[in-house]
């Protein structure tokens, strides 16, 4: 590990994407408990990809073009049905009764699929890391899944500062509803270009 490792993926973690833009939605729905929980979950869909990167599947998506187009477009997908939620105000915005009693677990759930439909955490995990682990690295899987906790480390982190902000933010937010109906916009409209952004990722 070394200093070039933290800032890039310190970049890679804070540059806006899905993952952020549900915690920071959650923080503005639910406040700053639900939304640590939202950043936990985006943190554990990095699991399966670290996981795959580190039994080789992941180089089996890069090399595959058919497994590849399958898992992105169900992310892109996947995406578009929450624009869609979002702005029919059954979102991740949206203050209902059946909202308030959405279980921690629902969050995590929710908050995985956003991260586990996305290709490209896998070709981060087999493009980038493998480049800050020595050629002659003794016990380079190791190297790896310590390159990776730290990495979802700082996912977590990071996403928790967005979710925070965003609670704190949220009385503010909630007393307008017309700050409210743009931010639903806003939201779907981000979804639907974060959806259309994976749809037209090349590998």
């Amino acid at each position: 590990m070394n200093i070039e490792f933290l800032t890039v993926s310190l970049l890679v973690v804070a540059s806006p994407g899905t993952g952020a833009a549900v915690t920071i939605a959650t923080g503005l729905s639910r406040g700053t408990r639900t939304a640590l929980v939202a950043a936990l979950g985006c943190t554990l869909g990095i699991v399966p990809h670290m996981l795959a990167a580190v039994t080789g599947l992941a180089a089996l998506l890069h090399a595959s073009a058919p497994a590849f187009e399958a898992v992105k477009f169900a992310g892109a997908a996947y995406l578009l049905l929450l624009a869609w939620m979002t702005w029919r105000e059954r979102g991740v915005l949206e203050l209902k009764a059946d909202d308030a009693e959405r279980s921690d677990w629902q969050v995590v759930r929710h908050a995985v699929m956003v991260n586990l439909l996305n290709p490209k955490l896998s070709m981060f995990f087999v493009a980038f890391l493998p480049q800050f682990i020595a050629r002659d690295e003794a016990a380079p899987t190791l190297a790896m899944l310590e390159l990776s906790a730290i990495f979802m480390a700082m996912t977590f982190a990071v996403f928790a500062v967005y979710g925070t902000f965003a609670a704190r933010m949220r009385e503010r937010v909630l007393g307008s509803p017309a700050v409210m109906a743009w931010l639903r916009r806003s939201f779907a409209a981000t979804f639907v270009a974060l959806g259309a952004k994976l749809a037209l990722t090349q590998r």
